[in-house]
């Protein structure tokens, strides 16, 4: 019995040494660099917002967060390359709707997007636009609606490429307003809008952060914007779906992921850091000023939607036969 009792009581403060060593071992995390993945160019909008957020997350975690782009096959090569970190919370991987698009695009990638990674946090929303050329005799949603229908494939909409998310928040416009459009893509958003303003096109579903300036110069006429509620930038510029296409919903998104198995207590410290980041007044300005939805939500609540986003995204691509391969 001696025995007996004394093995119990070793196996007891075993398991509370283990105990303690595991909560100590989360609590000093992170005890070097976090590398952060951004599966997109230097100077897009998602490395804008990266650069944004590891200048405040940095003081929050109490270790450099290091900025990482690797673009690339539409956001393919950074995920990849994230998805083969260590599950240890020091890579972790800023993903955008292009890369919810991907999935569907690319017959065979070398990772699964909900398998091989643990949801963060989505990190914001940006709302696109709808944006005509100032000669089109268009104002409102109704017109374009009306004037595409009286003229099949005569309007060109020009997006950032194929597959971008300008590509398919015009796709998805034109199924459910039941329009025909002839799409021209170009090699970014850039050339995209300059097309718009020189009137090689008549349509551009523009992020709202890009076509500001041109809205204020009278450069391009704004019709609605796409997310399902108004902008607070633009309180007076209906949605789509207020202004003739009801059930119209889109925008593009931004989130965090962190290669799967991560600890959940290391998945919380993340999140939790990100969303103090966030809610920043210097993040929140310039977020506000770009016209970005800020978001961070749950770890949980960005995993459903993720899913949700690449059966969504999946659907329009399937719908139009595009490839990337």
């Amino acid at each position: 019995m001696r025995m007996l009792r004394f093995g119990l009581r070793v196996s007891g403060l075993i398991c509370l040494a283990c105990h303690f060593a595991a909560g100590g071992w989360a609590q000093r995390y992170p005890v070097k660099p976090v590398r952060y993945i951004v599966a997109d160019a230097p100077g897009s909008g998602s490395d804008t917002l990266a650069r944004m957020l590891a200048v405040e997350l940095t003081p929050v975690l109490g270790q450099q967060v290091i900025v990482d782009d690797r673009p690339g096959a539409t956001g393919a090569i950074g995920a990849d390359f994230a998805a083969k970190a260590p599950a240890d919370g020091y890579t972790v991987l800023q993903l955008s709707s292009a890369l919810g698009a991907a999935v569907s695009l690319y017959r065979k990638l070398p990772f699964d997007l909900m398998r091989d990674f643990t949801a963060v946090t989505q990190l914001a929303a940006a709302p696109q636009i709808v944006v005509v050329h100032p000669s089109l005799p268009v104002k409102t949603i109704r017109d374009l609606v009306v004037l595409a229908k009286a003229k099949p494939d005569a309007l060109v909409f020009g997006s950032a490429g194929s597959a971008s998310s300008t590509h398919l928040a015009a796709e998805l416009f034109k199924t459910q307003a039941g329009v025909k459009m002839l799409h021209v893509p170009y090699r970014g958003g850039g050339p995209a809008m300059t097309a718009l303003i020189a009137g090689e096109s008549a349509v551009y579903f523009a992020p709202l952060s890009a076509a500001l300036p041109y809205l204020k110069s009278g450069r391009v006429r704004a019709l609605a914007v796409t997310t399902g509620k108004r902008v607070p930038l633009l309180p007076d510029l209906p949605t789509v779906a207020e202004a003739g296409v009801p059930g119209y919903e889109t925008a593009q998104w931004y989130g965090l992921l962190a290669p799967a198995k991560t600890p959940r207590e290391i998945i919380e410290a993340l999140h939790d850091a990100a969303v103090t980041a966030l809610n920043k007044p210097a993040v929140t300005r310039r977020l506000d000023e770009a016209g970005y939805i800020t978001i961070g939500n749950r770890p949980a609540e960005f995993s459903a939607y993720l899913k949700s986003e690449i059966d969504r995204l999946g659907k329009i691509i399937r719908d139009l036969g595009l490839t990337a391969d």
